[in-house]
């Protein structure tokens, strides 16, 4: 995949139609589980796929890099990152066991075969990763509190370990 003019990722191929095949069940599951605010869905490209991708800007994580989506609700940004970084694994924690049940049921309908879903809390987690994402769960110094744990010291990637953390657009 090049990087356009503008530095978000071009992607095209099996990668667009995996984005488009999970913005579709995005919306179907929305219909009946709230996952991102009915009046956002007319963006869900702009305002949710590509704020996620915009990671890719400035990461290009490593092969076998782990990254936790913690609180991923409708599996942002970690489902379009997964789409993207096919040879990273991601594991999307969350705690509301419906929330859960539609991002493995998305993750499996959209062939994606690097993620795992954990129906749990972050402070559960023992695990250690390379990277945190999570957008719009909580105020930062909260979700540094309940995430700082799981980063990993040991270094794989350009960037040093830590958290990547999106607000919405």
């Amino acid at each position: 995949m090049d990087k356009p003019a503008s530095g978000l990722p071009k992607i095209s191929g099996t990668k667009l139609q995996q984005l488009q095949q999970y913005a579709g069940l995005l919306l179907d599951f929305n219909s009946r589980i709230n996952l991102i605010s009915r009046k956002e869905t007319d963006h869900i490209f702009d305002r949710h796929i590509v704020h996620s991708l915009s990671i890719a800007h400035y990461f290009n994580f490593s092969a076998n890099s782990r990254i936790v989506d913690v609180g991923s609700g409708g599996g942002f940004p970690a489902i379009p990152l997964a789409i993207y970084f096919d040879n990273v694994e991601f594991t999307l924690v969350e705690s509301i066991r419906k929330k859960a049940g539609v991002l493995t049921d998305i993750a499996v309908q959209t062939g994606l075969k690097n993620v795992r879903v954990l129906n749990q809390r972050s402070e559960q987690v023992t695990e250690k990763f390379d990277f945190v994402t999570g957008r719009a769960v909580t105020a930062f110094p909260d979700f540094y509190r309940i995430t700082a744990h799981l980063i990993s010291s040991r270094q794989q990637n350009a960037m040093p370990n830590g958290i990547i953390y999106l607000v919405n657009p």
